[in-house]
């Protein structure tokens, strides 16, 4: 296995909704087909319990991710959804100050929330509307929407079956690009780009 798959955190951040729709994504996830990545690493994501604490709250994400890793030494990916999106964007910021690394930053379906930070910020979106109004508060790197559109939980629910375009923009002089893809797909190979 790969050093830095073991050494690099990945904390996702459900909104505010069932349980069993988070573990759905983590098996679309899973399941996927051009995923590389070892099972051993989908038992290692430390999941937060959106159940108990508030999807929004950025000190508690925080708290549970200083807990769980025991120091501020681990580089960190987020993978964030609604509500979810803005405690961890601010969780994000909050752990860069505190002198953590973060390798990068998912959000999904985090509309209206502005996304900045000193790290690499991708969107994807259920519809193509939300991927361009959130674009306005910071479109980030590399993005995906769903073409056709899904329902906004299917897209968390459901990414291995969410079918769009992976949003590649123009940089040094080369036109933006898009590939049809899912967002499972998107989803594994930014995972595998991180890890």
């Amino acid at each position: 296995m790969n050093d830095g798959l073991t050494q690099t955190s990945v904390i996702v951040c459900p909104g505010v909704h069932d349980a069993q729709l988070t573990q759905s994504f983590l098996a679309g996830l899973d399941g996927d087909k051009t995923n590389t990545l070892s099972k051993h690493w989908f038992q290692k994501i430390l999941l937060f319990p959106a159940q108990d604490y508030p999807a929004y709250s950025a000190i508690h994400i925080l708290e549970f991710l200083q807990r769980r890793t025991g120091s501020m030494t681990p580089p960190v990916v987020f993978i964030s959804f609604s509500a979810g999106v803005a405690g961890a964007i601010a969780a994000a910021m909050g752990w860069q100050t505190l002198g953590g690394n973060v390798k990068a930053f998912i959000a999904f379906d985090g509309w209206g929330v502005p996304l900045y930070g000193d790290f690499p910020i991708h969107r994807i979106s259920h519809d193509y509307f939300t991927h361009w109004s959130s674009g306005l508060l910071g479109a980030g790197k590399e993005s995906f929407y769903a073409d056709p559109a899904v329902e906004h939980l299917d897209l968390w629910r459901s990414p291995n079956s969410s079918k769009g375009w992976w949003v590649h923009p123009a940089a040094n002089g080369v036109p933006e690009q898009r590939t049809f893809t899912t967002a499972a797909e998107f989803v594994n190979q930014l995972l595998q780009r991180y890890l």
